[in-house]
């Protein structure tokens, strides 16, 4: 910055020109590292110099001025500053004004929550711009309330739209809030309803911590929104955006007599009183302790310490459970609880017993609901369905597919069935580990499905389990585990678990949908076929199982939840993996081709980041197993 002797004027055009030409260029970083400071300090006690600031970002040309503003907006160590150092820029420029109530805000979402607090603090700090901030309000919370945007919108761009919406509601004041309430209530119920009916935990989360934030600024008086979910480092970080913390600027660094003495100077004093006021205790009268003292005090209590707590005998028949599970006797809640704790282990050990009523148990276990409170019941309940379900797969299974696409199921009784399905399918298809090093840890190559676990977790497992699995490494490591050989029970009885929850899930139900609003479901059934494909790898099935699975994909492969679209390429990727390639080339050549066609548009496209991977993961094995197939002689 150069200084003009003797009060001459001059004209700084030029300098504008040289900044916004050095800023668009890709020397941004460069020439505002060193201005920015300068002008901050120079700013900082000089009105004469904050003219000069201001007209040398007001004479910058339109066609440079989104690269110096966003510069300012980056670098600038905080809102005060930057009003100082911008003016009332947003409000003369319209390009200035652009960028930083649309581009910035609505247009892009890379930016951190630092920038975004600097831009909306600038808009709150005066007058003229506090009425572009309630204007940015209504349209990030019309952007965050339009079904269209949660659906189509990356999770990382909402999550950006978020904090901005919550870092304005925190700028607000009384009279601004009041002028808006109306409209800020109809944004919360259409945003909350649009993100609680997404797929996706994240989002879900998202709606629940703005709504209640909406609710806590237009309901400061009444009860407000209170939702319950698992905290985390997002959701503590967006409720801090909310409480606007003080800017403190920096002062140099000062010595240590110095500091010590301006830290005791800023500590309040408190009266040598006061401090005896709060440690003293409150002393009770004697007749008022008294008084209270309970005459039974005097009598002797029983010992107790060697009594034993008598436990209910759990039955030992199958048909004595089926008896228990379904009476309705209230004095027969404790063998009720023993029955059912007991009941997995009955099933395995009397297979023959089980298989005589195997479906009358599994329609109970079905609708069985918790009538005390024991510790892990759906746990307890959906180990019993799989016990009974791999002891007689064929009949169980014909039964839980049968009921997924009946009437009069809740939606969590229909994904229990997926569930299930699952859980016994990875039991009867994965072999029985003998190790016979003493590394018995080892990681075993069959998937793991935790309990109530997202499945799209699972599968990215899945994937990545099997690919190491076919990838050769050399190395002198520890010896790996030995697997003795079995046969694989799923074999038989896979086409039972499959192709009748493929079959009916376009035909619409009084009370379900799945191609309408039980999206969530569907995304369910998708994963479960995912990983059912999976599981059937080197079955006699497989080949068909792998075409009927192709047609599905390409039926759904535009749906416009996330969540679907995950499930449905992991499905592409549970194909590849598991038909041979032979069979992929002989039966799906042309749908192999479109597929990679559609996999491309993905990749490239699709707003989700894990539709994305799985696209381009998609994508390297096809490209694998074209190269596998031209290395095999003809």
């Amino acid at each position: 910055v150069c200084f003009i002797p003797g009060g001459l004027d001059c004209s700084i055009s030029f300098v504008s020109h040289v900044l916004g030409k050095v800023c668009i260029h890709g020397r941004q970083k460069e020439i505002l590292g060193v201005l920015v400071p300068r002008l901050t300090d120079l700013t900082k006690s000089d009105c004469i110099w904050q003219r000069i600031c201001w007209r040398l970002l007001e004479c910058v040309p339109e066609r440079w001025m989104e690269a110096v503003v966003l510069g300012f907006v980056q670098r600038a160590p905080g809102a005060d500053v930057l009003s100082r150092l911008l003016g009332n820029l947003v409000v003369k420029n319209k390009k200035a004004q652009f960028v930083v109530t649309q581009k910035i805000l609505l247009l892009q979402y890379g930016h951190t929550t630092a920038v975004l607090q600097n831009l909306l603090g600038y808009l709150s700090l005066d007058g003229l711009r506090c009425t572009l901030l309630l204007r940015v309000l209504q349209e990030l919370l019309e952007t965050w309330s339009s079904s269209s945007a949660v659906k189509h919108s990356p999770a990382e761009q909402q999550l950006y739209i978020s904090k901005a919406i919550l870092i304005c509601l925190s700028h607000l004041k009384e009279p601004e809030i009041e002028s808006c309430r109306q409209e800020l209530l109809m944004s919360m119920m259409e945003g909350m309803k649009c993100h609680l009916d997404s797929s996706l935990p994240q989002i879900q989360r998202l709606g629940m911590v703005v709504a209640e934030s909406i609710s806590l600024k237009i309901n400061t008086e009444g009860p407000v929104l209170k939702f319950e979910y698992e905290e985390d480092d997002e959701t503590r970080e967006l409720k801090s955006l909310l409480v606007q913390t003080p800017s403190f600027s920096v002062v140099p660094s000062l010595p240590d007599d110095d500091r010590s003495e301006k830290a005791s100077a800023a500590l309040p004093l408190v009266p040598e009183s006061d401090e005896k006021t709060h440690t003293a205790a409150p002393v009770m009268p004697d007749e008022e302790s008294d008084a209270e003292l309970d005459s039974d005090d005097d009598l002797i209590p029983y010992d107790i310490s060697e009594d034993k707590e008598l436990k209910m005998k759990a039955p030992l028949y199958i048909r004595d459970c089926i008896e228990v599970l379904t009476g309705s006797r209230s004095e027969d809640v404790d063998k009720w609880e023993a029955t059912v704790k007991a009941l997995e282990s009955l099933v395995r050990k009397n297979p023959a017993a089980t298989r005589e009523v195997s479906v009358e148990l599994a329609k109970i276990l079905l609708h069985l609901e918790e009538k005390t409170c024991i510790e892990g019941f759906v746990e307890l309940r959906q180990r019993a369905q799989v016990a009974v379900l791999t002891t007689d797969p064929i009949p169980v299974a014909k039964y839980l597919t049968s009921q997924f696409y009946s009437l009069n199921y809740s939606l969590r009784q229909r994904m229990d069935i997926l569930d299930v399905l699952v859980l016994a399918a990875q039991e009867l298809s994965c072999p029985k580990f003998h190790g016979k090093t003493k590394h018995s840890n080892a990681q075993k190559p069959c998937i793991q499905l935790p309990l109530g676990s997202d499945s799209s977790k699972d599968w990215r497992t899945i994937v990545d389990e099997r690919i190491k699995s076919k990838t050769r490494r050399f190395n002198t490591g520890q010896s790996q585990v030995e697997l003795a050989s079995h046969p694989n029970k799923f074999n038989s009885v896979a086409g039972y678990f499959f192709f009748p929850l493929i079959q009916h899930f376009d035909r619409p139900l009084t009370t379900f949908d799945l191609l309408g609003e039980d999206h969530l479901v569907l995304g369910r059934l998708v994963h479960t076929l995912a990983v059912l494909m999976y599981l059937a790898v080197n079955t006699v099935a497989v080949a068909a199982m792998g075409k009927a699975l192709l047609e599905f994909v390409w039926a759904l492969r535009f749906h416009t939840d996330s969540y679907v679209r995950q499930g449905l390429l992991s499905c592409i990727s549970s194909l590849l993996l598991s038909v041979p390639a032979e069979q992929i080339l002989a039966d799906m050549t042309e749908e192999l081709l479109e597929t990679q066609s559609w996999l491309g548009d993905v990749m490239e496209k699709d707003p989700d980041g894990d539709c994305r991977r799985l696209a381009l993961q998609n994508l390297l094995l096809m490209e694998n197993l074209k190269k596998k197939l031209e290395a095999v002689p003809s």
